[in-house]
C-alpha cells in the first residue's frame, strides 16, 4: 500500500473548513458543574460583576502563515465578559517605538567587601501627582472602552500591589488573572516619580511556549497605558542579537523562564541589572512549585529579595488543593486572594454501546474511533488529549486513516515535535482554521485557543487537577463554559469517569506537595551565585533559609554542600575539576576558573530525560526528537511511527536518527519516559465511593457510567464482592499457572509497587516462596508455585491489624523488599546531573545515553563504597521512596487496610476486576498480537461462564 502524501502545515492551514455535521450518535453522561465562587481574603468580595459585552474578532492567518494583528478591540478573541482571561497573543506584535532614553543602569555589581549592600526598599505608598504609570480610574477606563468591566478579586490584587504587599492568586483556567497581576504592576509605576531605567517587572513562566503568548498580552494594554516601557522575552529560543542587547541593558519588563533567570543570576553583573525591579510574577505556580524547578524559582527569589528587599511577588495558580503551603512556599508573608468568578464547568463521559465485562487497557480506546470522530464534527475546533506522546502518535494517524478528508484540518502536538511545527499547530488553533489537535500535556497550560469548543481525554486523566486543567482549554474567558468529555479505553475508566464527575463536583482537587532540601538544586544553585559575583557562607545560608523548601537547612548539610562544591568532598578532592568554588582572601566564595563557569551555565536547570536523538530526513528538515532508548532497539530498514508519519530508519549519525518517508501503514511507536500516570488518592476515594453506592442501591440507580458498567459490577458481586471505603476485596485462585492471589486497595499503581512487593516479601520471610507481581491503578496481583494459606498470613477476620499490613519498621522493609539500590542508582543519575557531577557535553556534541549512565553509576558506586555518607545518596534514596514508591501514600494506606473490613474470597475463575490484573502480567510477556489472540480466547470463555 502506498502512504497517502501529506502536505506542509502552512498549506494545510489554507484550506477551507468543512461544514460541521449533524448531532453525533450514543449515549452520553454528563453534568454540569458550577465552580464556587470564592471571596477574597483581601478584602470583602461579596460583590456581584455585571455580564459585558463580546468585544474582539478572532484572528486570521496570512497566506504565508504568519499571525495578523489583533483587532484593536482587545487581546481576546469573543471575550464575553472580562479581558483578563489568558490572553491569545503573538510574540511578533511590538510596542511602539518610543522608547526610554539611552542611559545605563547606575548601579555596579558588589564588591568584594561591600557583598551584603542592597538596593534600598521601594514599599508601596500614595501615588504621586505625575505618575509614571497609569492610576486606577485610567486602568478602569482602558476596561471600560473594550466593553468589560473589572472584578471584585483583581481590584483586590491592584490594592494589595499598590500597599507593598506580596501575595497568590487563586482562580480558575481563563477567569482573568493576568490583567489582575500586570495591571497591578502597570500601577505601581505611579509610585516613582519619575521614569526608570531598567528591569521593573520580571514574568516567571513555566514554558517557553506560554512565553510568545504572555508578551504580545502584556505588550497589548501597555502600548495604550505605558507606551515609553520595552517588554520583551528570553528563553532559550531568544536570538543571541537581543541576548547581547538585553546582556547590556534588561528592558522594562522582562518574560523568561526559572532556566534563563537563573543564568541571569550567574552574571558578574547580575545586582546592577536587577537593580531597580519592582515586582515579581510567576505565572502557573501550580505546575511549578511542585518539582525542582519550583524550587530552583525559590532560590532565585531569595536571591532577588535579598538584593531588593522591597519587593512585591504574585504567584497565579489554578487547580490546586494546598494553596496554604502554596502561598507559603512563595512567600510566608504574602496574602491569598481568590478569584470571584463562578466558572461553569461540564464534565460528560462518551459511553461505549456494549462496555466489556471483563476490561482490559490493551487496545488504547481506538474502538471509540468512530464516536470520537462524530463529536469532532460536531464542533468548529477540538482539542483531543491522550496521557501519553505514544497514544498520540497513535490516534492522529488513525483519526486520518480513518478521514482521509481530514488532511490538513487535524493536527498533531507534543513536546517531541520540532518547535516549528509546534508552532504551527498552535497558529493553526488560535486562528480557528484546525478542526482538531491530538496532543499531549504540551498544550495543558496557559497557551489560550479561544476557538477551542470542546476538550475530549482518552482515557482517564488520573487526576482531578489535570482534568479541570484540561477543561480550562475549552471556554477560555470568563462567562464561558468550560467542557470536557471523557472517552474510556476500557470498562473500568467508566468507574474512573463517574468519580472523576462526583469530585468535580465536589471540588476535591489533589494537592501538590513541595520538595523538601534537594541538596542537588542547592549544590547547583551555590556555584551559580559564586559565578554571579560570589558569596560569603554566612550570608548566603540565611538568605536561602529564607526560600521555604530549604527553611529546616542545618548547619551541617550546609557544610556538606559547601565542602562538596569547594573540594569535592570526601571522595573526590584530588580532581580539581571539581573544586568549582574558592574562597578569596576575603573569605568569598567565587568560581576560580572560566572554563568551569562555561561548563556549569550549560548545566543550569533541573529538567533531567533521557538522551535525545534528532529525527532528520536524509534530504533534510527536521522533525523533533525520540529518546535514545528507542533509537538504539532499531536496525536499517525498520519503519516506526513519528510526527504522525510512517518513517524508515537509514542511520544513526552523531547523535542524529536520518530517516526517509516509508510506505505501509505500519510501524514501531516510541516511547518516552513518564509513559503511565498513577491514579490520584482524591480520583480513587471517589471510585471507592461509586462501588459503596452500587452495594447499596445497584449500579442501575446510579449515573449513566455506572449504569454502563451494571453488568461488570453485578458478575464482579456474584462471583466475589465489590470493594468500598471500608473494605477491601482479596481473592484467590488456583490455574494452570500457579496459585493467585489478587487484592483490590484502590491506592494507584505507584502504591500497588510498593504494597505487593512488601507483601510478598514479608510472606517469604515466613515461608520460602517466589512471586510473580502484576499491579494496575485498582490493584495488584501475587503469583506463587506453591499453594499458601492466605488465610492465615492475612489474619482474615481479626481486621489485620498488624503482620502484613503493619506500619512497623516500614521503611527498613520496603528498602529490603525491592532492588532498592537499583531504583537509588536510577534516581542518583538525576541527581547527578543537576548538582553537576555529570557533564551532558557541549552543543552540538551531546553525550550518549550510555556514557552518562557509566558516568553515575561510577558516582554511585565510588560514592557507596567510599562516602556511604554522601547527602546525596541519601537524597537519591528519599527520592526513591516518595516519588516512586510513594511512601507517604503507601504508609495511608496500610493503615486504612488494618481498618477496614478484608472480604475473603476463594473464586473458581478470574473475576472481572481480577482478568484485567491477569492481562497486565500477560502484557510483560507477550507481543501485541498473540496477547489479544489469548484475551480474546480467555474472555470468551468468561463470557460464556458468566452467562447472560
Amino acid at each position: 500500500m502506498t502512504a497517502r502524501p501529506r502536505t506542509s502545515l502552512r498549506a494545510q492551514l489554507a484550506r477551507p473548513r468543512p461544514a460541521p455535521s449533524g448531532a453525533a450518535v450514543g449515549s452520553r453522561a454528563d453534568t454540569l458543574v458550577a465552580m464556587p465562587a470564592n471571596k477574597s481574603v483581601v478584602t470583602a468580595a461579596n460583590q456581584t460583576n455585571e455580564p459585558l459585552a463580546d468585544s474582539a474578532t478572532a484572528p486570521a492567518i496570512d497566506p504565508a502563515g504568519s499571525p495578523v494583528a489583533r483587532a484593536q478591540a482587545g487581546p481576546e478573541a469573543n471575550p464575553p465578559i472580562n479581558p483578563a482571561a489568558e490572553t491569545d497573543v503573538s510574540s511578533s506584535a511590538k510596542v511602539p517605538a518610543r522608547s526610554v532614553a539611552n542611559s545605563s543602569v547606575k548601579s555596579s555589581a558588589r564588591s568584594a567587601t561591600n557583598l551584603s549592600a542592597k538596593v534600598p526598599a521601594r514599599r508601596g505608598g500614595n501615588p504621586v501627582a505625575k505618575s509614571t504609570g497609569p492610576s486606577p480610574t485610567q486602568a478602569k477606563a482602558w476596561f471600560a472602552a473594550r466593553g468589560w468591566k473589572v472584578f471584585p478579586f483583581q481590584r483586590d490584587v491592584w490594592q494589595a500591589a499598590m500597599a507593598g504587599q506580596s501575595g497568590l492568586l487563586h482562580a480558575s483556567t481563563g477567569a482573568g488573572k493576568t490583567y489582575a497581576v500586570w495591571f497591578a504592576a502597570l500601577q505601581r509605576a505611579a509610585l516613582h516619580k519619575r521614569p526608570r531605567v531598567g528591569l521593573k517587572v520580571l514574568w516567571l513562566t513555566p514554558m517557553r511556549a506560554l512565553a510568545a503568548d504572555t508578551l504580545r498580552a502584556l505588550q497589548d494594554s501597555a502600548a495604550d497605558l505605558l507606551p515609553a516601557w520595552q517588554i520583551e522575552a528570553r528563553t532559550g529560543d531568544t536570538g543571541s542579537a537581543q541576548r547581547a542587547r538585553q546582556n547590556k541593558r534588561l528592558p522594562d519588563t522582562l518574560v523568561t523562564t526559572p532556566e534563563s533567570l537563573t543564568l541571569m543570576l550567574s552574571k558578574a553583573d547580575a545586582v546592577a541589572q536587577f537593580a531597580q525591579l519592582d515586582m515579581v510574577i510567576i505565572d502557573e505556580w501550580h505546575e511549578l512549585m511542585g518539582n525542582k524547578r519550583g524550587v530552583q524559582t525559590q532560590l532565585a527569589l531569595a536571591r532577588l529579595r535579598h538584593w531588593n528587599p522591597g519587593l512585591v511577588v504574585w504567584g497565579l495558580s489554578a487547580t490546586l488543593g494546598n494553596l496554604a503551603q502554596a502561598r507559603e512556599a512563595l512567600m510566608p508573608d504574602g496574602v491569598a486572594v481568590e478569584g470571584h468568578v463562578a466558572k461553569d464547568i461540564v464534565v460528560d463521559t462518551l459511553i461505549p454501546d456494549h462496555p466489556s465485562r471483563f476490561p482490559w487497557g490493551g487496545h488504547l480506546g481506538l474502538q471509540m474511533l468512530p464516536r470520537v470522530i462524530d463529536e469532532i464534527e460536531r464542533h468548529a475546533t477540538t482539542l483531543v488529549f491522550t496521557n501519553t506522546r505514544s497514544q498520540a502518535e497513535l490516534w492522529y494517524q488513525n483519526m486520518l486513516d480513518a478521514r482521509p478528508d481530514w488532511a490538513g484540518l487535524i493536527a498533531l502536538h507534543h513536546g517531541s515535535l520540532d518547535k516549528q511545527v509546534r508552532d504551527w499547530v498552535e497558529l493553526g488553533l488560535k486562528s480557528g482554521q484546525l478542526k482538531a489537535v491530538i496532543c499531549t500535556s504540551s498544550l495543558d497550560l496557559g497557551v489560550d485557543f479561544l476557538p477551542v469548543e470542546r476538550v475530549l481525554q482518552i482515557g482517564s486523566a488520573k487526576g482531578i487537577a489535570r482534568l479541570l486543567q484540561r477543561a480550562g482549554r475549552s471556554g477560555h474567558a470568563p462567562g464561558r463554559v468550560s467542557r470536557l468529555t471523557l472517552v474510556p479505553t476500557q470498562s473500568m475508566e467508566l468507574l474512573e469517569a463517574a468519580g472523576a464527575r462526583q469530585a468535580v463536583a465536589a471540588r476535591d482537587i489533589e494537592a501538590r506537595p513541595v520538595p523538601y532540601k534537594p541538596l542537588d538544586v542547592l549544590v547547583q544553585h551555590m556555584v551559580t551565585i559564586a559565578l554571579g559575583g560570589g558569596f560569603r557562607s554566612a550570608e548566603l545560608l540565611a538568605e536561602v533559609r529564607t526560600a521555604w523548601s530549604y527553611r529546616d537547612l542545618t548547619e551541617e548539610e550546609w557544610q556538606w554542600a559547601l565542602d562538596f562544591i569547594a573540594r569535592g568532598g570526601q571522595t573526590l578532592a584530588v580532581y580539581p575539576e571539581y573544586r568549582r568554588v574558592l574562597p578569596d582572601d576575603e573569605g568569598v566564595y567565587r568560581v576560580p576558573d572560566a572554563a568551569i563557569g562555561r561548563r556549569h551555565r550549560m548545566g543550569i536547570g533541573t529538567i533531567v530525560s533521557d538522551s535525545s536523538l534528532q529525527v532528520k530526513y536524509v534530504s533534510g528538515g527536521r522533525l523533533g526528537s525520540v529518546e535514545e532508548s528507542f533509537i538504539s532497539r532499531l536496525k536499517q530498514g525498520d519503519h516506526f511511527l513519528f510526527a504522525g508519519r510512517i518513517l524508515e530508519f537509514v542511520r544513526l549519525h552523531e547523535m542524529t536518527a536520518y530517516v526517509r518517508r516509508a510506505t505501509g501503514t505500519r510501524g514501531a511507536v516510541p516511547r518516552w519516559q513518564g509513559g503511565r500516570m498513577p491514579m490520584s488518592s482524591e480520583l480513587a476515594h471517589a471510585a471507592l465511593e461509586q462501588l459503596r453506592l452500587a452495594t447499596i442501591d445497584g449500579a442501575e440507580t446510579l449515573g449513566p457510567e455506572m449504569q454502563a458498567i451494571a453488568p461488570l459490577l453485578a458478575t464482579q458481586q456474584k462471583w466475589s464482592a465489590l470493594p468500598t471505603p471500608d473494605t477491601t476485596v482479596i481473592e484467590t485462585m488456583h490455574s494452570r499457572e500457579g496459585r493467585h492471589l489478587f487484592m483490590f486497595p484502590f491506592a494507584g499503581r505507584s502504591v500497588h509497587v510498593g504494597l505487593a512487593s512488601l507483601i510478598a516479601w514479608r510472606v517469604a520471610r515466613v515461608t520460602p516462596v517466589t512471586f510473580s507481581i502484576a499491579v494496575n491503578d485498582y490493584g495488584f496481583e501475587l503469583l506463587a508455585a506453591q499453594e499458601l494459606d492466605w488465610t492465615a498470613l492475612l489474619d482474615v477476620g481479626h481486621g489485620a491489624k498488624a503482620g502484613l499490613f503493619g506500619t512497623d519498621n516500614l521503611l527498613e522493609d520496603v528498602l529490603a523488599s525491592l532492588n532498592a539500590t537499583e531504583l537509588s542508582q536510577r534516581r542518583f543519575r538525576e541527581i547527578a546531573r543537576i548538582a553537576g557531577l555529570i557533564f551532558q557535553g557541549f552543543p552540538g556534541q551531546p553525550k550518549s545515553a550510555r556514557q552518562l549512565q557509566a558516568s553515575s553509576a561510577l558516582f554511585f558506586s565510588v560514592f557507596r563504597q567510599h562516602d556511604a555518607g554522601n547527602l546525596l545518596l541519601t537524597q537519591a534514596q528519599r527520592e526513591v521512596l516518595e516519588q516512586e514508591l510513594e511512601l507517604t501514600r503507601l504508609r495511608a494506606t496500610l493503615e486504612e487496610l488494618q481498618a477496614r473490613h478484608i472480604s475473603f474470597h476463594q473464586t473458581r475463575r478470574a473475576t472481572p476486576f481480577g482478568f484485567a490484573l491477569m492481562v497486565e502480567r500477560f502484557r510483560e510477556k507477550l507481543s501485541t498480537e498473540k496477547l489479544s489472540d489469548r484475551v480474546a480466547r480467555m474472555v470468551r470463555e468468561l463470557e460464556k461462564a458468566a452467562g447472560p
